[in-house]
């Protein structure tokens, strides 16, 4: 019987510590996803602020880049065909 009760005093204690660890891990897992929710509103304050490079640039302006651009490709391929 001491053996028997024994047995179910380890258990009850096992069983305990696995419900703590099992506590733990939910309220850690509950603080993951609220940081992860918080990080993701940042993330996309970010985005929503972030303008490709060629928004605040006139039209003139952005033709001339790619004139500029369209000049330098030809003579990459100029060279590269030599």
């Amino acid at each position: 019987m001491a053996i028997a009760e024994n047995q179910k005093d380890k258990f009850i204690q096992n069983l305990h510590d696995i419900r703590s660890i099992v506590q733990k891990l939910q309220s850690a897992n509950r603080e993951l996803k609220r940081e992860n929710m918080r990080l993701k509103v940042k993330l996309e304050e970010m985005q929503s602020d972030q303008s490709d490079i060629f928004s605040n640039i006139a039209e003139s302006e952005r033709m001339a880049m790619q004139h500029q651009i369209t000049g330098l490709i030809e003579k990459i391929d100029q060279h590269l065909k030599e």
